[in-house]
């Protein structure tokens, strides 16, 4: 955490590509103001990296733990986030 940003990397595995996951998470990524990013991996799962204010960032968490209405998550991995991914909030390509 860097002057009261904190960035967190996820990654959400279960029912999460082919439901609009993505494009759920940069919406309430937006609403809630964090900056990062969000991907599908080929593994099926999706992953994400949220960067702002703690509270904000661990209600991003959260959220993501429920998913939008077509999805069924199985889990929720935090990991370290190697950086902070910078301003705005992005839609990645698969990888």
């Amino acid at each position: 955490m860097v002057e009261g940003r904190l960035v967190h990397h996820v990654r959400i595995r279960g029912r999460v590509q082919g439901v609009g996951f993505r494009a759920w998470v940069a919406e309430m990524a937006g609403r809630l103001g964090l900056d990062g990013w969000v991907r599908n991996r080929r593994d099926g799962s999706v992953e994400a990296v949220f960067a702002g204010p703690p509270e904000r960032v661990k209600a991003a968490v959260e959220a993501c733990r429920q998913g939008p209405s077509l999805a069924r998550v199985e889990d929720v991995e935090m990991m370290a986030a190697a950086e902070d991914p910078g301003r705005g909030f992005s839609v990645l390509p698969t990888v």
